[in-house]
């Protein structure tokens, strides 16, 4: 008697969902590189410090807008999709555009608070070279994983979404 699907799909590895957030950086400096270069167009602006704060607004705009429209067109962005990984919600249905959108928001607080606690352990050690961690707070993600009965992100927790694993649901 064959084997009947499990019900729910698993989680892609953490080296798999490592690998592709590396893969997003690539392509996020390209959306940030065209954000900036359409604001300093539109501004005038010469210098990386003018307009700090608008730069800050446009960059989080910008980066929500390239996941929320990828999400929207069969949960995945280009990543995710070189590295079998979708997005989706409760019962494997698509993810209603509010969840996309919370998750987008959610997944900034651990990052900010792990850059937050570089540039504190930078000011307290007096060491400017602390700074160079910074690098390493996107993937303060991961963390919550190790916790998680099923390695999921906080942020899909909270959320009831979830990214699965395409090759091991793909394989009989």
């Amino acid at each position: 008697m064959p084997a009947s699907p499990s019900p729910t799909p698993p989680v892609p590895s953490r080296l798999r969902r490592f690998a592709c957030m590396m893969y997003e950086g690539v392509l996020l400096f390209g959306v940030l590189f065209l954000a900036s270069y359409l604001l300093d167009t539109l501004t005038q602006s010469r210098e990386a410090l003018t307009l700090r704060h608008a730069r800050q607004g446009v960059a989080f705009l910008a980066i929500g807008l390239y996941f929320i429209l990828c999400w929207r067109h069969g949960g995945q962005t280009l990543p995710m999709k070189t590295w079998d990984i979708r997005l989706i919600g409760q019962d494997r249905a698509p993810v209603p555009l509010s969840r996309m959108l919370l998750r987008y928001l959610l997944m900034w607080p651990l990052p900010l608070l792990a850059a937050w606690l570089v540039s504190r352990l930078s000011a307290a050690t007096g060491y400017a070279s602390m700074d160079l961690l910074i690098v390493a707070a996107p993937f303060s993600i991961f963390i919550w994983t190790w916790f998680d009965p099923q390695g999921q992100f906080l942020h899909d927790r909270l959320l009831g979404t979830r990214l699965v694993d395409l090759k091991a649901t793909a394989q009989p």
